[in-house]
């Protein structure tokens, strides 16, 4: 299933569509501020599975937790000094992903090895509905043609994808980029992948 919603004000009737899917194991593709990605429920093994399958990726590679807010942010990781909280949340919501250590209300599966989580606040009005409307963060998986590639239009992921998702959420053509990822579970942070956004904050 193929949907268009509008990028700067998403309908929301689409969106619950969207949530419903999510909300009985499914899987959809969905544009970010960086990247269209897989996204899935974060309480659903079954669907985490399936996008592992998609990506043919090992099931341990971190994956990241797209939130809505500030508070959501929290609430999944643990051990945020409060100097750093301050310094992200004035970038928030940006392309960045942080890497701090999970909760105890992350799900096992979700965490890597090391207990830590990825987490993200998009830029996007689509992706931050659907996260409100579904009432907690979706597992997310960038969409990439190679290594160095990323797709941006919408029709060549419907192209090669469609039949392996429950649906396609067109919403438009982006300039797509990775995000910059930042490890703040080490001391000084570390970049682990210079991409959007700028770093002289940090």
């Amino acid at each position: 299933m193929v949907v268009e919603i509008n990028p700067d004000n998403p309908q929301q009737r689409l969106i619950d569509q969207a949530v419903e899917i999510l909300q009985n194991d499914g899987v959809i593709i969905y544009p970010t501020d960086t990247v269209y990605g897989l996204g899935c429920s974060i309480f659903s093994k079954k669907a985490m599975e399936r996008i592992c399958r998609i990506k043919n990726m090992n099931r341990k590679k971190p994956l990241t937790f797209i939130c809505h807010t500030e508070r959501e942010l929290q609430e999944y990781t643990q051990g945020i000094p409060s100097s750093i909280f301050k310094a992200i949340r004035r970038h928030l919501p940006g392309p960045y992903t942080f890497i701090f250590q999970a909760s105890k209300v992350v799900p096992k599966i979700m965490q890597t090895k090391r207990k830590t989580v990825g987490v993200r606040i998009p830029d996007h009005p689509i992706a931050l509905n659907l996260v409100e409307t579904l009432g907690h963060p979706i597992l997310s998986s960038s969409l990439r043609i190679s290594e160095d590639n990323l797709y941006d239009d919408p029709y060549d992921i419907q192209e090669h994808y469609h039949k392996q998702v429950d649906m396609v959420i067109d919403g438009g053509t982006i300039f797509a980029e990775n995000s910059t990822v930042i490890n703040f579970t080490e001391q000084p942070p570390v970049i682990e992948r210079q991409g959007k956004g700028t770093l002289e904050w940090l």
